[in-house]
């Protein structure tokens, strides 16, 4: 089931929180939505789930619209907020026949439900303690068998691994990635490896507005510029960095170490002729130069500095 934004804007006094933006996710797909904190990704998901009205624009699940059918979308969408929203008093088997209940599911079929979500989500060894007792993995694993529950057509998750140790964010991440297969899953991360891991496609959104969307492949192959690591001896590295530092379409030369840099240029300029031909009036020897594979990390950062 896909869902579609279009043109979609939302302002909070004078602060425009989100500026016209237009995305389409489609079934089966995961998709990583990135933004530097203040960005707009927690008020597009809110918008997306009903849970805020937007100034203008449309949201389409299906062939329904947020506008003229909020109730019958929120029964196709599950939902884990950032801040995870439990009964902690409840023992995880009594919160999720309590949440099964509000989805409507009919009484005979809650239990089978609930069972089914405590063995997806790994919670079959806790499933008699009371929320307020476990760590905050498993808290977030009860989070998702909320969202999951109903067998919702779209999951939306919201930093669904903070304060998880490695080991749970793996488990999350497989977890994330099992669901994807059959559903359409829209989902807000800091960490930018777990999205390189986990997501089939990222868009990346920056004071409200989208400035990249793709794979991760192709977000690395549009980048404008190349990195190199490279090693010179033979001269002082102050000295060095300031002849490498007047060569022509470099955008920035950082001193790692003893005659070490790492450099930025123009993706189609072959700069490294440029290095060659100075080191060789120099009589300085390059030890090594090599590219620097790129990574969201450094995609992120480019499209969101400014």
């Amino acid at each position: 089931m896909d869902v579609v934004v279009e043109n979609l804007s939302k302002s909070f006094d004078s602060q425009k929180a989100i500026d016209s933006i237009s995305f389409r996710v489609g079934k089966g797909e995961i998709l990583g939505f990135l933004g530097p904190n203040g960005a707009g990704k927690t008020t597009t998901m809110k918008i997306i789930t009903c849970f805020l009205f937007p100034d203008q624009g449309e949201v389409f699940v299906d062939k329904y619209s947020i506008r003229k059918h909020p109730y019958k979308i929120k029964q196709l969408i599950g939902y884990l907020p950032e801040h995870n929203p439990l009964y902690e008093d409840m023992n995880i088997i009594d919160f999720l026949i309590f949440v099964a209940k509000i989805h409507n599911i009919p009484r005979y079929k809650i239990m089978a439900r609930v069972l089914d979500m405590l063995r997806l989500c790994g919670l079959e060894n806790e499933k008699h303690k009371t929320i307020n007792q476990l760590s905050k993995g498993y808290k977030q694993r009860v989070g998702l068998a909320q969202a999951l529950i109903h067998d919702p057509e779209i999951v939306i998750l919201d930093e669904p691994t903070t304060g998880l140790d490695p080991n749970q964010i793996i488990e999350i991440r497989e977890l994330i990635k099992m669901i994807g297969k059959e559903k359409t899953v829209i989902l807000s991360s800091h960490i930018l490896a777990q999205v390189e891991a986990t997501c089939d496609r990222v868009l990346i959104i920056n004071k409200g507005k989208i400035v990249a969307d793709g794979t991760s492949a192709e977000l690395r192959k549009s980048n404008t510029n190349k990195m190199l690591n490279i090693k010179i001896s033979g001269g002082d590295t102050d000295i060095i960095y300031e002849n490498l530092n007047h060569l022509d379409n470099i955008e920035q030369i950082d001193i790692t170490g003893e005659g070490k840099f790492k450099l930025q240029t123009s993706l189609n300029y072959e700069i490294e002729k440029d290095i060659f031909q100075l080191c060789a009036s120099k009589q300085w020897y390059i030890k090594e130069m090599t590219p620097i594979e790129k990574h969201l990390e450094d995609i992120f950062r480019q499209v969101t500095q400014n």
